[in-house]
């Protein structure tokens, strides 16, 4: 059962006649017997659109009770149950009331279309989540309402319904969008012109963006080729902060103007693992940029703007989006800050845009908390402060006429130490506690100047402080471990939670996987190596990166996954803590690996399974459709042979005639299945000349009558590159195959014309033509639509015209012929360097 497709109805506004528009496209279908059901539509009391819910069949909605009230919402049950063609499903953005099968309505829709169904929805364009901020800031109404750009891109089918805001505000005033009593409160407030201007122009901008995408798809399915411009790849700095959200759906609209744009987010953190960031801050940013068709990556780096600009060069990118900073005035005193460096070593490849938000110039918040791993300026600090510190409040102290007395200076000391403990460590600390307890009882305690103490007290006292110095440096440090050993856990929980979730959703690629694996623990390269046994030489499975090493030995850090398979790395020595993570992406590697050998033998067994379908078919066509003219020129034979009878001329000329009719009928068939075979096989191969369309469509046409054929071909038209000898059968197959299913009075139209560096040939009839979706099914191997007769051939005239088509770079569809009937549309490729003829146009154009 394959997945339904989705038409979407956008409008600018409320109003403009989109739920008309899907109730009308819905009688349109019933009346084509179609099975249309509606699924949910509300009116919202319109007359109009209440009228057309007439006459067409409504799934009963299911009634749910919410604090004290009972709402109706889709039954998306008994939608399924009842399983129509077609379910009608108004208003994609709607929030279910709580209770409901899902929290959102498209989450509705997509059940149905994954049940195979297809639907028709409407949406507005302000309920698209990257533009939730722009309409907010143009009618000042904040959407709670929303749903993921990425589900509306996925519709199949996108139409536009626009209307003037003239006329959209004629027919508020008129009665027929609200009720009277709000008429002029909605005119005054959302309906205003220039919102409704605005709306308009996203709305248009929009659809034109998509435009660009179907016909980017329509180039690409036909081999058209020509230059684009390079993809957009847009990485999005985050720093954990509100503003994250601001930042990913400005650029969400950035790579909206561009076809085929990527949004990448990246949130760097130091490699102490310690952050202000909040994690339920990120998850919801991560989360939006999913929604959004983008992708969130979390990488390591104490120079960030560095590690920023690194990873946009890594991943290509082509411009950087980040915020104002949230530092206040007064900070940039410690330097640029991270936007003005970015933007200053960025160089001509790569484009920044600093976006303005609501918390620049807030401040940062909590500091950064402090880590373990120090750095070697931290390290000297401390070291300074805990041992030349002392020195000079020795010096100080004693250049100073009224003495503090030994408690103060006690104080000072254990100030210092503490000190040191926070900026090194706990090293610098107890070198502060030892230099400080020497200083005292040289300087401070009499007799001065000597390292004797007379008074117990003193003794005590330094021994006191000595102590006291000790623990707080051995808390301190132990503090800073501990806080570091939990940020490196919560590191490891984020990635095996995503490794999990990975497994469970069956998304990663090996290549993929290996990747995270580099950008992880900062590697050059990462490659999985496999063996069959201890002495077979190893084999790369997958790599990433360059020069991957192709033995575990020669790897900077190799983990065996199993007796006969190795992650191995290569670019830094880990440390050994880091090996307990890196084992869970070894075995997720072999996972992989595993999984997508699992989907080439499936494939493979699914070529298997046509290939016995094909025989099979081959069989039964042999059993009849060949002994059939067999068995008629058996029979013709026989009686000409037979000295029984005495035949006339006349009837001697009829079974000659059969004779001859069944030969031919032997000979199409059998050159079919040879075809077909050939195209199996692999070996056709054409011999592609430079050909006028008018010298090979005309021969393709002896098999058929000259009265059941329309020719038209004009003489303008550009050479084409094909083989003639392919392109004559497949014409003939695809004229032959037109002819059968015509009505008898009325011709088969065979019209050519030039599109761009394609010509294009179209064989249009008046038959019965085929649904939607059987349009593939008739290129397929022995189809034969509908009620043709067995004696009609074996179904392989279409497959082995699409064959020779693709073969010389060409295309053949299927699609409706206007007016009833089916067209067989031909594209093949201009002879390079004959441009193609323009029409010729009138000299005016009346309407």
């Amino acid at each position: 059962m394959g997945r339904g497709k989705l038409r979407i109805y956008l409008g600018a506004a409320p109003g403009v006649g989109k739920t008309y528009a899907m109730l009308s496209e819905a009688h349109r279908r019933v009346e084509r017997g179609t099975d249309c059901v509606v699924a949910f539509v509300e009116h919202h009391d319109r007359p109009r659109t209440e009228v057309m819910l007439h006459g067409l069949e409504q799934i009963q909605r299911r009634e749910l009770e919410y604090r004290g009230s009972v709402f109706t919402e889709m039954d998306v049950d008994a939608v399924l149950a009842r399983d129509p063609a077609v379910a009608l499903v108004d208003e994609l953005a709607h929030t279910n009331v709580p209770g409901s099968r899902n929290a959102k309505r498209w989450q509705d829709v997509e059940e149905l279309l994954s049940a195979g169904i297809d639907v028709i929805s409407t949406v507005n364009i302000q309920h698209f989540e990257s533009l939730g901020d722009v309409v907010e800031s143009i009618t000042g109404v904040r959407q709670r309402e929303t749903v993921p750009d990425e589900v509306v891109r996925r519709a199949d089918q996108i139409e536009l319904v626009d209307m003037s805001p003239q006329a959209l505000r004629r027919r508020m005033a008129h009665g027929n969008i609200y009720k009277p009593d709000k008429v002029d409160a909605a005119l005054s407030n959302y309906f205003r012109p220039g919102n409704l201007t605005a709306l308009r122009e996203l709305a248009l901008l929009w659809v034109a963006d998509r435009v660009d995408e179907y016909l980017q798809q329509y180039r690409g399915e036909h081999n058209i080729r020509s230059t684009w411009q390079a993809r957009e790849r847009i990485v999005v700095g985050l720093t954990g902060g509100p503003e994250g959200r601001t930042l990913i759906r400005r650029a969400a609209r950035m790579a909206a103007k561009g076809s085929g744009s990527e949004i990448l987010a990246l949130y760097i953190a130091r490699s102490d693992g310690l952050t202000s960031a909040s994690p339920k801050e990120l998850a919801v940013q991560r989360t939006l940029v999913e929604d959004l068709g983008g992708t969130f990556h979390h990488v390591i780096g104490d120079d960030i703007p560095a590690s920023l600009l690194d990873f946009a060069r890594g991943v290509n990118g082509t411009q950087i989006v980040l915020g104002s900073s949230r530092r206040k005035a007064w900070q940039y005193i410690f330097g640029p800050g991270v936007g003005a460096t970015v933007a200053r070593d960025s160089g001509p490849d790569l484009d920044v845009h600093i976006v303005t938000h609501d918390e620049a110039g807030k401040g940062r918040g909590l500091p950064v908390a402090r880590g373990a791993r120090l750095g070697r300026s931290r390290i000297i600090a401390g070291w300074l402060t805990g041992v030349a510190a002392p020195v000079l409040l020795s010096l100080l102290l004693t250049a100073m006429n009224d003495s503090l007395g030994l408690a103060n200076d006690v104080l000072l000391f254990l100030f210092l130490t503490v000190l040191a403990a926070l900026l090194g460590g706990l090293l610098p600390a107890l070198a502060s506690a030892a230099v400080g307890s020497l200083l005292l009882n040289f300087y401070f305690t009499p007799p001065v100047r000597t390292l004797t103490v007379y008074d117990p007290k003193n003794i005590v006292a330094i021994v006191i402080f000595f102590a006291v110095a000790v623990a707080v440096a051995s808390v301190v440090d132990l503090a800073a471990r501990r806080t570091h050993q939990a940020a490196r856990l919560r590191a490891e929980s984020e990635i095996l939670s995503f490794l999990a979730g990975s497994v469970l959703r069956g998304e990663t690629t090996l290549d993929a996987l290996l990747e995270r694996v580099r950008e992880t623990f900062g590697m050059e390269s990462v490659a999985l190596l496999e063996r069959r046994s201890d002495v077979e030489p190893w084999t790369t499975a997958g790599s990433v990166g360059p020069e991957s090493v192709v033995r575990p030995e020669d790897a900077d850090v190799d983990m065996p996954v199993g007796d006969d398979m190795a992650l191995a790395l290569s670019g830094r020595v880990l440390p050994a803590e880091d090996r307990r993570v890196l084992a869970a992406f070894a075995a997720q590697a072999a996972v992989v690996l595993d999984r997508q050998r699992l989907v080439g033998e499936a494939e493979e067994a699914r070529r298997m399974a046509e290939g016995n379908r094909i025989r099979t078919a081959l069989l039964a066509a042999v059993s009849h459709d060949l002994r059939t003219p067999l068995a008629a020129i058996k029979a013709a034979v026989s009686s000409l042979r037979s000295d029984d009878v005495a035949w006339s001329e006349e009837d001697q000329a009829e079974l000659l005639e059969g004779i001859e009719d069944g030969a031919d009928r032997l000979d199409h068939l059998v050159g079919n299945l040879l075809d077909m075979s050939r195209l199996q096989t692999g070996t056709v191969t054409p011999l592609i000349r430079v050909t006028d369309l008018d010298e090979v469509v005309p021969m393709a046409l002896v098999s058929v009558p000259d009265e059941s054929v329309e020719l038209d071909i004009p003489e303008s038209l550009p050479m084409v590159a094909v083989d003639r000898g392919l392109l004559e059968r497949a014409v003939a197959n695809i004229v032959e195959n037109a002819v059968k299913y015509s009505p008898g009075a009325v011709p088969v139209t065979v019209a050519a014309s030039a599109l761009g560096d394609r010509v294009e040939v179209r064989v249009a009839d008046r038959g019965p033509g085929v649904p939607d979706d059987g349009k593939d099914r008739i290129f397929e191997p022995f189809q034969r639509y509908g009620d043709a007769p067995r004696g009609a051939g074996v179904g392989l005239g279409l497959a082995v015209a699409r064959g020779f088509v693709e073969a010389m770079g060409g295309t053949l569809f299927a699609e409706d012929t206007p007016g009833g009937g089916m067209t067989m549309v031909l594209t093949l490729k201009a002879a390079p360097g004959v441009a193609p003829a323009c029409p010729d146009l009138p000299a005016q154009v009346t309407s």
